[in-house]
């Protein structure tokens, strides 16, 4: 067999193989959560979450508002170190960020198997 006739059954190939790739997962909301990080705010994204009475109380001085908190679950980061302690029935996990205007802050987050509460935000 030429080499030319190889080569189209190989693109032929390639192609079916990449639209049946492209199907199985085009419907799909997919994710690769593989850190440490990712996979700790990616679940306290998909829970329901709730801001304590203490943490509504700073979110009423106009400083930070709720986007600034979905901003920083989605691209803080957690300190371990200081996280990953029990609190009742649920874990705390501290999460460094910053709000849009570039204010570095601390979110305290209790996480919970149905719910996250935000139980405080430090202005640093």
């Amino acid at each position: 067999m030429k080499f030319v006739h190889r080569f189209a059954y190989y693109l032929l190939g390639l192609i079916m193989g990449l639209f049946f790739v492209a199907a199985v997962f085009s419907g799909k909301d997919t994710r690769c959560n593989y850190f440490p990080n990712a996979r700790v705010l990616n679940d306290l994204r998909n829970k329901p979450f709730y801001y304590s009475d203490k943490a509504s109380l700073i979110l009423n001085q106009k400083w930070i508002d709720t986007s600034d908190i979905k901003n920083c679950l989605k691209f803080g980061d957690v300190d371990f170190d200081k996280s990953n302690v029990k609190v009742g029935s649920g874990k705390l996990y501290i999460i460094d960020g910053k709000t849009i205007k570039n204010q570095e802050i601390r979110l305290e987050v209790i996480n919970y198997s149905e719910k996250a509460v935000l139980k405080d935000i430090i202005k640093k």
